[in-house]
């Protein structure tokens, strides 16, 4: 349980770095300014609506008309001409992104111009946006001031302006990179912009039905309407249409409910509703679907429109071409020198090489085919990417503790190519917006941080992590002599399948291997002080606390404390039980043997290093060796099982081990006592009752009983060796030294 929560406080940890991230200025940068560019560069130029067009003022259209490319110094009566044309092609709404807010040198021309902006009916005029740095006082205390910028929109010349059907500003933020605009301009009285009121007059035609559906949803707010669209202020009707919907936030969803069950729209009819809705329900603040390059969205230069009216044939230009189109006219130029003489282009994820930027009158009209097309980029909510982020940084935070370093890698990787691709299938398909570079940064976040964990492991697992008070005074008080559990292990085969193994090879499964050696010792209080090649030495001393007490309790330390002996055991069995889980997950296997013994140690220091000596380690190695023997896992000695009961343990006899003269009595360690299985239990009873028959030297009895186990399990390493000697002595007589048994081999 410990060992789990660990694995989680990773991933907890490295979920919620994640929703920091995404949560900070610097996060809204990343995703906002390579995330987003990067899934529009992937994703590539689409096509435009075909009834959306630019008439460019640019370069060939100043050469051919003899004048300035400045469009300030263009006649007015030029534009009247364009209007008439665009008018008689019968294009549907007309969008000049030119500011007329002085009288020109030749009054006459305005007059023709404000003359054909009233005849064409369906003209849409360009204002700025004045601000306004405003202080108010503070009623207690008239020193202190507060700031707010107020804004509004700048006069046009009254004779033009009044002229138009409608005047609304565009402004884009100052940035870096242009990625959104607004709808509603917050800052100066939610004034609604130029897409959206193009908009409006692009669903004119529909107003009926809008008014029709708004009367069968909630007849109140339909009588706030004028029943006709031609009797309504367009500014006055779109400001009252967003307060409905902004007041009454279920509005919008009604409304689209009885839109899909009208019978008397046809489906483009419903589309244009249904984009109106989300013009007047959603965020202010939109993101725009750029599509493509500069001009993606078709451009005519101006002096082509200006010779609708010719009969060329040569002409490229007829008046199909325009009808029934919206059709924006402002500077758009096709070169870098053209922008230069003229700043009115801004930088784009599409933003050429070279320096050439999509034109504020292109960027005016992609916002407002985003609009009728009804597909802007939406970013998913914040509680959407905060929940996926979290989910991604602890999905890869949890597998890093559990997975080795090489496939902790391969998963991560893996990871974010499968939600890139996601990412990218959403962003292309349904224009939803995922992050990008968070979730990516949180692998190599990742990556490294286990990396560095590892290392910082493998020092402490080597016995150089630096002082360690404990160990100190021990060093100190006890002269280095102190009473603990020793616990050995030693990799069987690792002289073979060293030589089969590249060296940086093997030295990565070793590291691995020695982080999932020490993750148990260290989670029940071991300590592992040495690691030779295949093999490791860990200790388990508690130190009083109170180190004036040192003397008092030195006589209660003579003996292993049961304490230490206890969370040995409990290391040994989650020692093996981790390494067979790293044997599943690696190729070549390391089948690892543990021994236990109890006593009296040594410990010195040099070199900043600790070692540990005495004949407890000795005989902890050689426990540990009659593993190989005995075909087992785990072998304690007596003197570690003394008084615990909480463990399955199999008797084994007493064996005179390689080395030493005093025989030592091991025991298997099984399992936990309260999780052991019936047959485990079995097991132990039965080869108890064999052992006892043996140590009697009734080979006939013992015999019977280790049959009866081979046929439960037949790999049962301690069956097999004494079946083996009770076959032996049946024939001659064992050593005087019965019942103790000899292994010489280390």
């Amino acid at each position: 349980m410990v060992r789990w929560l660990k694995y989680f406080f990773l991933g907890i940890f490295t979920g919620l770095l994640g929703v920091i991230i995404y949560l900070s200025p610097a996060g809204s940068w990343l995703e906002e300014r390579l995330g987003l560019s990067t899934l529009f560069l992937v994703r590539g130029a689409i096509n435009a609506p075909a009834d959306v067009v630019v008439i460019a003022i640019d370069q060939p259209s100043a050469n051919q008309l003899n004048l300035s490319i400045k469009p300030r110094l263009w006649p007015r009566s030029l534009h009247a001409r364009l209007i008439n044309q665009l008018a008689q092609a019968g294009a549907s709404a007309i969008i000049f992104d030119l500011i007329f807010d002085s009288p020109g040198d030749i009054p006459e021309h305005d007059e023709a111009l404000a003359n054909a902006i009233e005849a064409a009916g369906r003209v849409v005029l360009v204002e700025r946006l004045d601000y306004e740095d405003s202080a108010l006082v503070n009623q207690q205390d008239d020193a202190a001031q507060r700031h707010y910028i107020r804004e509004g929109a700048a006069q046009l010349l009254p004779l033009i302006a009044d002229a138009a059907k409608a005047r609304a500003p565009f402004t884009l933020p100052k940035a870096e990179r242009v990625h959104h605009y607004w709808t509603f301009k917050p800052n100066a009285g939610d004034i609604p912009t130029v897409p959206v009121v193009v908009m409006q007059l692009y669903a004119s035609p529909l107003y009926g039905d809008f008014v029709r559906l708004l009367s069968s949803s909630n007849p109140q707010l339909a009588a706030q309407l004028p029943a006709r669209m031609d009797e309504a202020d367009i500014d006055d009707l779109i400001l009252t249409l967003r307060n409905m919907f902004v007041s009454n936030p279920r509005l919008a969803s009604q409304l689209k409910e009885n839109l899909d069950r009208d019978s008397r729209l046809n489906a483009g009819g419903k589309r244009v509703i249904r984009s109106l809705l989300e013009v007047y329900s959603g965020d202010p603040i939109r993101y725009l679907n750029f599509y493509g390059p500069p001009r993606s969205i078709k451009t005519i230069p101006y002096y082509q429109a200006l010779q609708l009216d010719t009969d060329r044939r040569d002409h490229p230009l007829e008046r199909e071409d325009l009808k029934n189109k919206i059709v924006f006219v402002g500077f758009s130029g096709a070169t870098q020198s053209e922008q230069d003489i003229v700043r009115d282009d801004y930088p784009t994820v599409f933003s050429s090489p070279d320096g050439l930027y999509i034109s504020g009158v292109e960027i005016t009209a992609t916002a407002f085919a985003n609009l009728l097309e009804n597909k802007p980029i939406r970013p998913l909510s914040a509680a959407g990417n905060l929940s996926i982020l979290f989910l991604f940084g602890f999905t890869v935070g949890l597998s890093a503790q559990i997975l080795t370093t090489r496939k902790t890698i391969v998963f991560s990787l893996l990871l974010l190519c499968i939600y890139t691709f996601i990412a990218y299938a959403f962003f292309k398909n349904a224009m939803i917006w995922l992050p990008l570079i968070i979730p990516a940064a949180l692998v190599l976040f990742t990556l490294l941080l286990v990396w560095a964990l590892k290392v910082l492991a493998l020092e402490e697992f080597i016995g150089k992590s630096g002082p360690d008070g404990e160990l100190d005074a021990i060093i100190e008080k006890r002269d280095g002599v102190f009473s603990g559990t020793c616990l050995t292990t030693d990799i069987a085969g690792y002289t073979t399948l060293a030589e089969t193994m590249t060296p940086s090879a093997l030295e990565t499964l070793m590291t691995d291997y020695r982080a999932a050696l020490k993750n148990p010792i260290v989670q029940h209080h071991g300590r592992v002080m040495d690691t030779t090649g295949d093999s490791s030495l860990s200790i388990w001393n508690k130190e009083p606390e109170n180190p004036h007490a040192s003397k008092l309790f030195s006589w209660i330390k003579k003996t292993p404390d049961a304490t230490d002996r206890f969370r040995a055991c409990k290391a040994a069995l989650d020692l093996n039980a981790a390494i067979l889980r790293f044997n599943k997950r690696n190729n070549p296997p390391l089948p690892t043997r543990i021994g236990l013994h109890s006593g009296a140690m040594s410990l010195k220091k040099g070199d900043g290093i600790y070692r540990v000596t005495g004949d407890v380690v000795n005989t902890a190695n050689r426990i540990q060796g009659a593993n190989k023997i005995l075909k087992t896992s785990i072998l304690l000695s007596g003197d570690v099982t003394e008084g615990l009961d909480d463990f399955l343990m199999r008797p084994l006899g007493s064996f005179a081990l390689p080395g030493r003269i005093k025989p030592v009595e091991l025991f298997e360690l099984v399992a936990y006592r309260q999780s052991a299985s019936k047959p485990q239990l079995w097991l132990c009873e039965t080869f108890t009752n064999a052992l006892n028959a043996f140590q009697l030297k009734k080979w006939q009895e013992a015999s019977q009983y280790f049959h009866e186990i081979l046929s439960l399990f037949p790999s049962d390493g301690p069956t097999h060796y004494f079946l083996t000697l009770c076959t032996k002595y049946q024939n001659e007589s064992p050593a005087t030294s019965w019942p103790i048994l000899r292994i010489d081999s280390k």
